[in-house]
């Protein structure tokens, strides 16, 4: 039924009428003239809203147009819409019509609003933000991206992080490369520009950074060869002679040696040995052909002393996703006994090589560092880094041969075993090197040459001890039968 105000009919309510309409009058009609009607409504929670609408004849016919519903909208306002609406019908215009046509005309326009607001954010997108999706989406490297991580927050995007993608140039990323240059790291630039380059050509495939790059790829104007040192080789092959290993023997040696006889207010500023556990992990590196990450990374569960064998989990190894492999290492007397002492420094713990906390490894990069640190003719340092070691006390042959690493240590050892007779096919199984050939062929192929290794290893070794036994300086190396 319809019901009109105390007014009368003709009248319009008033609000206080309004709020207290009962709720037995669901679905009833009320009147507040002027062709303007409101449907009665109970909401869930017991409370009273009337729907306003607007009625006008168009077209020979009863038309509604909707006005706002009490209390959500004031009385007030409800009645203007109703006269905005009669106002238009006597214009001739369906008032319902205006809105919709209003609306899409709104929303068309909030549309081209956000579209334009969309292409301004892509147009300003920063090479940090590449980085950022890359880093999710693009890359995925054995640690995690950690490396990337550190390397990209240090070198490149405080220089050019903020800068957006589509201004970036040749210019901007060379003075990202000349300043690591400028430190005399020049494996360094060679790296960071190998991944830089990998990054922007991940991005000249993709939504929306292929936009982005219209002029081209800035890393492929880089001449990065003429950023480093005109002697630099990529390609190291750093192999250390018989008398490098003795010399190195002896530097250990002395360091302990020499340290202990300080007196005891000098040992501060004397020349600290290198750490022992560094000492048996560039002896393992030697002995065994491992990487040093490999090692430092390595737990305890997987080395057997009594059978003398190590394991190096795929998972540990360095290879593409879905290539790496199982590394079985047969340990020679030499290289047993450098695991066993670590044994008694670090065999309470879970891995070979621990953190300071003991809840992880150590950092993959540390012994690399302590080693180049002794080892400054070949750095390009004005002064000491912050708690790093400063000094030559690691150069071997007065530095006439290069520096040395602990890569250069696996190369070494490899070189050796070619020289003990050993087949390259065999030194590349020891270096656990993936062998080319089809797949079908590796699949159906499954001896493992352990014997084969297991003989390479014990050489090497029998070689080693040689090398670094005192009283022995002057035998000849070791032939195999």
């Amino acid at each position: 039924m319809t019901r009109y105000p105390k007014a009368g009919k003709g009248g319009e309510w008033k609000v206080k009428e309004l709020q207290i309409i009962p709720l037995d009058w669901k679905g009833d009609t009320i009147s507040d003239g002027g062709g303007l009607f409101g449907e009665v409504r109970v909401k869930a929670d017991g409370s009273i809203s009337i729907r306003f609408k607007y009625a006008f004849r168009w077209n020979g016919k009863v038309a509604w147009h909707q006005c706002g519903t009490f209390p959500a909208s004031g009385i007030a306002s409800i009645r203007s819409e109703r006269d905005w609406a009669r106002q238009k019908v006597a214009e001739g215009i369906n008032p319902s019509d205006e809105k919709k046509a209003s609306r899409i005309k709104e929303q068309a326009t909030n549309k081209a609003i956000i579209a334009e607001a969309e292409r301004k954010a892509i147009e300003n997108l920063t090479v940090a933000d590449l980085f950022d999706e890359w880093l999710t989406d693009g890359v995925a490297r054995q640690d995690g991206n950690a490396e990337l991580r550190r390397s990209f927050s240090k070198n490149v995007l405080p220089t050019i992080g903020k800068k957006a993608l589509r201004d970036l140039t040749e210019k901007d990323l060379l003075a990202v490369l000349r300043a690591l240059r400028a430190r005399g790291l020049n494996r360094a630039v060679v790296i960071l520009n190998n991944d830089i380059g990998q990054m922007l050509r991940w991005a000249e495939k993709r939504k929306p950074w292929r936009s982005l790059m219209i002029d081209g790829n800035p890393s492929e104007l880089v001449e990065v060869e003429k950023l480093l040192d005109h002697d630099y080789q990529e390609q190291r092959d750093r192999v250390l002679s018989a008398d490098e290993i003795r010399e190195l023997r002896d530097i250990f040696e002395h360091m302990e040696r020499d340290y202990v006889a300080l007196p005891a207010g000098q040992k501060y500023s004397g020349v600290r040995p290198l750490e022992r556990k560094a000492q048996l992990a560039l002896w393992i590196c030697l002995s065994t052909l491992c990487r040093i990450g490999e090692l430092l990374k390595s737990e305890w569960q997987h080395v057997d002393l009594d059978k003398g064998t190590w394991l190096l989990p795929a998972e540990n190894t360095k290879g593409q996703r879905g290539k790496r492999q199982d590394h079985h290492v047969f340990l020679s007397a030499f290289a047993l006994r450098q695991l066993k002492e670590l044994h008694t420094l670090t065999g309470d713990t879970l891995y070979l090589f621990p953190n300071t906390n003991n809840d992880g490894h150590v950092d993959l990069k540390s012994i690399s560092k302590r080693v180049g640190d002794r080892q400054e003719n070949f750095k390009n340092r004005s002064k000491p880094l912050s708690g790093r070691r400063h000094d030559n006390s690691l150069v071997l042959n007065n530095g006439t041969k290069g520096g040395w690493t602990p890569h250069d240590l696996r190369r070494t050892g490899a070189t050796m075993m070619q020289e003990l007779g050993v087949t390259l096919e065999i030194i590349d199984r020891c270096q656990n090197h993936l062998l080319g050939g089809s797949k079908v062929r590796r699949h159906y192929l499954h001896h493992d040459y352990a014997n084969e290794k297991r003989d390479a290893w014990r050489l090497l070794g029998e070689r080693l001890e040689t090398l670094t036994n005192s009283d022995a300086d002057d035998i000849e190396p070791i032939k195999r039968a």
